[in-house]
């Protein structure tokens, strides 16, 4: 038995399926964009409904950071991070506590369009607005050659976050011999330049972080990231809400 096919149905049926092809793409972009932009996906938690003692301070969300403005994808001042890592940063707070200490969280889960918005400003020499607060001896063309800036960011991860400790008595900062985010060998662990006391507090940080399973950045003393982290190859773009 022989088919015989209009060629004008075979055209039309064709037609339809692209279209059809066209719109479901449609839908499920929508779809996958509403769901991301609206809440954390599963898997990830805000570190205030697991750890409300911890403090935070998101600067990413404001003006007080080394762009001068507030980054894409930060629409709120909070931390999000992946249930491993809130969890193992939960165990430092309840060791902290019984020296009445506390963690001080600055950034942890990071979108990937805040990343693409730090390499659009880096590319912008001609902005240097912070540059005598964050990075007043290094050329702004070189901070992706010395490490303080990544097109990809283990932040975007979930699991890797930027603290610092805080003394429960006075309500301050432990002196770290240098502040959040500056651009220099001033940052880095193994700076000697640091008083006594600047020093153990890197050190006590460093040490307490590792026996709860997360490693440090040699060039920053305030980024660690978790060992063994649950999403190591995939960066995530939600927005921080």
């Amino acid at each position: 038995m022989k088919l015989h096919l209009n060629p004008n149905k075979l055209i039309a049926i064709f037609d339809e399926m692209t279209v059809r092809i066209y719109l479901l793409s449609i839908f499920l972009t929508i779809s996958i964009s509403v769901t991301g932009y609206t809440q954390a996906p599963e898997g990830f938690v805000y570190l205030s409904d697991i750890a409300p003692s911890i403090k935070q301070e998101v600067r990413y969300a404001g003006r007080d950071n080394f762009v001068g403005q507030p980054i894409d994808g930060y629409l709120s001042e909070t931390i999000i991070l992946s249930k491993p890592a809130a969890r193992a940063l939960v165990k430092v707070q309840e060791e902290l506590r019984k020296a009445n200490l506390s963690l001080k969280v600055y950034d942890a889960y990071r979108p990937q369009r805040a990343v693409d918005n730090f390499v659009s400003w880096a590319r912008n020499a001609s902005d240097t607005l912070m540059k005598r607060q964050y990075y007043p001896n290094v050329p702004k063309s070189e901070l992706f050659k010395r490490g303080f800036i990544a097109s990809k960011s283990g932040h975007t991860r979930g699991s890797t976050v930027d603290l610092t400790l805080i003394d429960l008595n006075t309500g301050e900062e432990c002196d770290m011999g240098g502040p959040y985010d500056f651009f220099g060998p001033l940052s880095h662990h193994d700076y000697e330049a640091l008083s006594t006391e600047q020093r153990s507090n890197r050190k006590f940080l460093k040490s307490i972080m590792s026996n709860h399973g997360f490693r440090s950045y040699s060039k920053e003393w305030w980024h660690y990231t978790l060992r063994g982290e649950p999403h190591p190859d995939t960066y995530f773009d939600f927005e921080v809400r």
